[in-house]
């Protein structure tokens, strides 16, 4: 990636649908070579998706929680199958595997409390390697994104 890539990057972020003829305005290029930097990021993986954001809230998911994961034991096969399942999990919105006290951080969205007490019900019957799980509620949003600081001088 050169310099124009990181600021065509730093566009997009903040407009996905901005069009190629704005965005070469603002780097120094044509339409047609904007766009042939996109597909290329595409290809190469740097531009993984573009997406709406949505809000949460409106969109029926009141609650946000944060889950911390701990594991019966790290065997590869057992790890893999939990991996598996909170990827297929459409309310876990992020997930990392952690050092410290728990393995597994996970950002959950849910209508209510019943919501998140099925998810989590489904989490341990699923998943007899789950120890245990704590969880947190987040009372308010500070900041959410999903934005990717770019050096665009680089």
């Amino acid at each position: 990636m050169d310099k124009i890539d990181r600021r065509i990057l730093t566009i997009l972020q903040k407009d996905a649908r901005r069009a190629a003829e704005l965005i070469g305005a603002e780097v120094g290029l044509s339409a047609s070579a904007v766009q042939r930097r996109i597909v290329r990021m595409r290809e190469e993986g740097i531009i993984l998706a573009e997406v709406a954001v949505i809000d949460p809230k409106r969109a029926g998911k009141a609650l946000t929680m944060i889950v911390d994961v701990e594991v019966e034991r790290e065997r590869p096969e057992l790890l893999a199958s939990l991996k598996q399942w909170i990827a297929a999990e459409p309310c876990i919105q992020e997930a990392w595997y952690v050092t410290g006290a728990g393995d597994y951080v996970l950002i959950v969205l849910a209508r209510d409390v019943e919501d998140f007490e099925a998810l989590m019900q489904r989490l341990v019957a699923d998943n007899a390697n789950v120890r245990r799980f704590q969880t947190r509620v987040a009372l308010s949003t500070l900041k959410r994104g999903m934005w990717v600081p770019l050096d665009p001088s680089s």
